[in-house]
């Protein structure tokens, strides 16, 4: 059997998923990445897509994750997240289409550079979690 990764994956109001697992693809800043066991230990930034989790022979697991970092050791993974929602969940309840929606209406009443900016920054998450999701 091979070796397994411990995999945790948080966020500030409760830990989401902890189980033992064979990989984990990460959206890190710098590019994705794949977690094994083993793994050199790394500390990466999250930036806004899917992490994908891949366990037996189960169907791959995706999750969109909303900023944060990772931490990777020999024998595990920690994933401390803003937020983390199932694609299962933003394409079944319009979850994403909601938080687009919204963005553009806080960009249409941005009173400072700084609001605009902001709003300007999760239209532009939105729109790529569209598109990726439209590859799920």
């Amino acid at each position: 059997m091979a070796d397994k990764l411990h995999f945790s994956l948080v966020s500030p109001a409760r830990e989401l998923m902890s189980g033992d697992v064979d990989m984990v693809v990460v959206p890190g800043t710098e590019g994705d990445f794949g977690v094994l066991a083993q793994h050199a230990p790394v500390i990466a930034t999250l930036r806004p897509g899917f992490l994908t989790v891949h366990n037996g022979s189960e169907a791959p697991q995706k999750i969109f994750v909303y900023k944060g970092f990772a931490e990777v050791t020999p024998t595990s993974l920690s994933v401390l997240t803003e937020e983390a929602i199932p694609a299962e969940d933003l394409k079944a309840n319009g979850e994403l289409e909601k938080r687009l929606k919204d963005a553009q209406e806080d960009f249409s009443i941005a009173k400072t550079p700084e609001e605009r900016h902001a709003a300007e920054e999760e239209i532009g998450h939105m729109q790529a979690i569209k598109a990726a999701l439209a590859e799920v």
